[in-house]
């Protein structure tokens, strides 16, 4: 008989509780300068990302590239979309 091996598929927050994002942002040094009861507070764990679920409407070839993309960069697509709209956001922070 044979015998199945199920994939366990982890939620976005498992990923980054596990993982973090620096390092699918970029694998150079990077320099983060915290005010140090914050810096404490998140070395204690007291404060944790916390991500919202949301649904958009998607052209399904622009899915298909992302998560192309995604997959040569080897991060999952949902983290990429995250990426690349905290980016665009950034820009148009800067911008106002």
């Amino acid at each position: 008989m044979k015998t199945k091996k199920i994939k366990k598929e982890i939620t976005d927050e498992q990923y980054y509780n596990t993982h973090g994002i620096i390092a699918d942002i970029t694998e150079e040094d990077i320099d983060l300068s915290l005010d140090e009861e914050l810096r404490q507070d998140i070395l204690k764990g007291k404060r944790k990302r916390k991500l919202r679920n949301i649904s958009i409407k998607i052209d399904p070839l622009y899915l298909q590239f992302i998560k192309k993309v995604a997959t040569s960069k080897g991060i999952p697509y949902q983290t990429l979309v995250r990426l690349w709209l905290t980016e665009k956001i950034d820009k148009e922070l800067e911008i106002a």
